[in-house]
């Protein structure tokens, strides 16, 4: 971090510090906000606990299902007994008849054989919760990015706010002086234009840097969760590569979303199983056990005890067996050409992020140099002003050309900042725990064990961050 920016920077700090003094806070402080309360980074959570829940559906295949059918009747039977003579009315007898029955049924279903869906899906339900929770790194990784650019946008806006109001008083100190030396008839009227067309421009371009200040406020309360306060001067970003061939092979490997992709090619691979399972026959194994009253005749009771193999084999299904089935292995296709892709995007983004902090480095020395040059450089047009071998408008000029340097300096400052986390998140290292962010990390696999076996209940211990923030 250059010395001109931390002076820009300080000065803002201690003009806010004079307004209630606000207690400073830091980029790993913004980052763990953004990490415990964003709501995006929640919802990522709430979606991997979704999907953990097909594994126990998926096991579920292997577990019977019992069932218990209670049924109560009411039956009026109306009876008469003709006497035989063929007269109308002979009626010899008969009368009605009201029975209520009741019987209960307990029947318990065993399946042993699935055409191998059971084991596939289950196989594809693992596979679906890695990917899910590659994606939960890659929602946490843009998070932290987007908190950490929020928070240094806030710092590189603040300075060239500082550097902007600095400009508009040297200017307005520099018009002033101008009318005063128009007035004894050293310099012309296009003097005065000059130095005052520089003072408006330099008022319209502070409004401008406030504006970008508030957007970039809006933008840090909408990543962090509460307005900037005394934000402090960040160094670059820790556990950065010694070269780009490291950030690649690191990338290639880990960059969450090649890893999402990945796996989710594996459960496609898995599906083409779960599909073809439709072809193959099954096997259940079925008991059933039945009781009833009053069902026959009043006081009667019946009892059965039963016990079954069912074995199903398909024949013809209409044809949307074998479409499925097709459907399928396009769909395992696609997802290994994605994964693929998303392997040659890691490779891609990782040597960008690295050549545009490389880059922006380099950038940095050259515009420190660009500032001391200028500023030698106004210095000597001053002076030479005075004595008449300088116009107004080459001091102008001048003083233009030093705080383009300046702002240009603080703008590449921030970009290599934001770089060095973006860079880390290309190699899939920006995460809470890599950081050392002070907070309790997330642990995505503790819902997932926690459920994995779980056949009866409807909550969990895990379900805390479901509730979203308020």
């Amino acid at each position: 971090m250059s010395q001109t920016f931390k002076t820009f920077l300080i000065s803002t700090v201690a003009a806010v510090a004079f307004c209630g003094t606000p207690q400073a806070e830091t980029l790993d402080e913004a980052l763990g906000l953004a990490y415990q309360n964003n709501p995006t980074l929640l919802a990522a959570r709430a979606a991997l606990r979704a999907v953990d829940e097909s594994v126990p559906i998926a096991l579920s295949g292997w577990r019977p299902t019992l069932s218990l059918n209670g049924n109560v009747s009411r039956t009026r039977s109306e009876t008469q007994i003709l006497s035989g003579v063929p007269t109308a009315g002979a009626v010899f007898g008969g009368g009605t008849t009201l029975r209520t029955s009741q019987t209960v049924v307990a029947q318990v279903r065993q399946p042993l054989f699935r055409g191998f869906e059971t084991v596939a899906g289950t196989s594809q339900a693992r596979a679906q919760v890695l990917a899910q929770r590659a994606r939960l790194q890659s929602s946490e990784a843009q998070v932290l990015l987007d908190a950490a650019s929020a928070y240094i946008d806030v710092i590189r806006d603040q300075a060239v706010v500082e550097l902007q109001r600095n400009n508009v008083q040297v200017l307005t100190r520099q018009f002033e002086a101008t009318n005063d030396r128009f007035n004894v008839g050293e310099i012309t009227k296009t003097d005065v234009a000059q130095a005052q067309a520089r003072l408006e421009g330099s008022k319209a371009s502070l409004i401008q840097a406030e504006s970008d200040l508030a957007r970039s406020r809006a933008a840090y309360e909408n990543s962090v969760g509460k307005p900037p306060e005394a934000l402090t001067s960040p160094d670059v970003a820790k556990g950065l590569p010694t070269g780009v061939s490291e950030a690649v092979d690191t990338a290639i490997k880990s960059n969450p979303a090649f890893v999402a992709a990945d796996f989710s090619a594996q459960a496609a691979q898995d599906g083409i199983d779960v599909t073809r399972a439709d072809l193959l026959p099954t096997i259940d194994l079925e008991a059933q056990y039945q009781k009833g009253w009053d069902t026959v005749a009043d006081k009667s009771r019946a009892e059965t005890k039963q016990a079954r193999a069912i074995l199903t084999v398909p024949i013809y299904q209409a044809g949307a067996e074998y479409a499925r089935l097709r459907q399928s292995k396009h769909t395992a296709g696609q997802r290994r050409l994605e994964a693929d892709q998303a392997r040659l995007d890691a490779r891609e983004n990782s040597t960008a992020a690295y050549k545009a902090y490389e880059a922006t480095t380099a950038s940095i020395v050259s515009l420190k140099s660009q500032i001391e040059a200028s500023s030698i450089a106004l210095e000597g047009v001053q002076r030479e002003a005075e004595v008449g071998s300088r116009t107004v408008l080459d001091v102008l000029d001048a003083e233009q050309e030093l705080l383009n340097a300046r702002v240009n300096l603080v703008r590449a400052q921030r970009t290599q900042l934001v770089a060095s986390y973006q860079l880390l998140s290309t190699m899939g290292k920006l995460t809470a725990e890599t950081l050392g962010l002070k907070v309790a990390a997330y642990d995505p696999t503790a819902h997932y064990d926690d459920v994995r076996f779980k056949v009866i209940g409807s909550t969990t211990e895990a379900d805390k961050d479901a509730k979203g923030t308020k």
